[in-house]
């Protein structure tokens, strides 16, 4: 399978800029992860980082269920990979697989556009209960792009530890 990344549009309104670059960096972090084997993809940074290209699949997972289901959705559903609501335990990737991880995390992200159709503006708000106060999906989507784009610059040094590939 080859990963279709297209670039966001450079003129368009706000919402349908948001999606674009929100959906570039989805494909630019299963774009990293592109032809690599399972061990690949476990494969941790260097010690005594746990990081690995699979462990931060499973967390982006996490992070749109978070923002878009249980924030924005308001839906009562726990982390994917904690009961105990543990962030981090999705960062350990030991004995996780691409199919499990990616399934995780397509759902993921087809709920999260799902709610942001779904929703009547990007002024809709929700309550974040870790930040103690209430956010619009205009900064939920500029949130996970800055999420995504962080860690995707995590996700290049770790694709060019595996096997020299490098490039956004």
């Amino acid at each position: 399978m080859t990963v279709e990344r297209i670039g966001p549009p450079t003129v368009a309104g706000e919402r349908e800029m948001l999606r674009a670059f929100l959906d570039y960096h989805r494909a630019t972090l299963e774009w990293k992860c592109e032809g690599l084997s399972d061990e690949d993809l476990r494969r941790r940074s260097m010690p005594p980082s746990t990081l690995s290209l699979l462990g931060l699949v499973r967390h982006m997972a996490e992070v749109e269920r978070t923002w878009f289901r249980r924030v924005i959705g308001k839906e009562d559903v726990p982390l994917v990979w904690s009961d105990e609501g543990d962030y981090q335990a999705a960062y350990d990737a030991t004995g996780a697989t691409r199919a499990e991880a990616f399934a995780a995390w397509r759902e993921e992200v087809e709920h999260s556009r799902r709610i942001e159709r779904e929703a009547e503006s990007l002024d809709v708000t929700a309550y974040q209960p870790r930040w103690e106060q209430e956010v619009s999906l205009r900064l939920v989507m500029l949130h996970l792009i800055h999420e995504y784009a962080r860690h995707n610059g995590h996700a290049d040094f770790l694709r060019e530890g595996v096997d020299g590939t490098v490039g956004a």
